[in-house]
């Protein structure tokens, strides 16, 4: 009994956790409609460059390691995975995050379009199996 007791009072403690991350998780079709800022410069379901590296199977890779693509040494050397937090900071402030980069875009300002953006490459850049 006290060890179902601890259970519950685990699972009770870490609900907020939950929670807060499924509301920060963003709207992807919201993310859709902001990534026409960046749709000219980048593809989300083609593995082809265009001014910018193509995103497909962007989570979980490292900056700069797009084949064929050529990225400012700042990029190449950025110690950096993409994952919803770096990403999101990336978005923000591209020359502030990765000084020395050569994207040009001036970054998002608006918190909720950054997670909604992000929600939506999160699903729009998955490699197909």
């Amino acid at each position: 009994m006290k060890r179902r007791s601890l259970y519950a009072a685990v699972l009770l403690a870490a609900m907020p956790l939950f929670a807060g991350h499924a509301l920060a998780e963003g709207d992807a079709d919201k993310g859709k409609r902001v990534f026409n800022k960046c749709r000219a410069c980048h593809n989300v379901d083609v593995e082809k460059n265009k001014v910018g590296p193509h995103l497909v199977a962007l989570f979980g890779r490292h900056a700069g390691a797009v084949e064929g693509f050529n990225y400012s040494d700042a990029m190449k050397n950025a110690d950096i995975v993409w994952d919803e937090e770096t990403l999101e900071a990336y978005l923000k402030d591209p020359k502030g995050y990765i000084p020395g980069n050569k994207m040009p875009f001036a970054g998002i300002r608006d918190e909720d379009q950054i997670e909604d953006l992000t929600a939506y490459l999160q699903e729009a850049t998955k490699k197909p199996d």
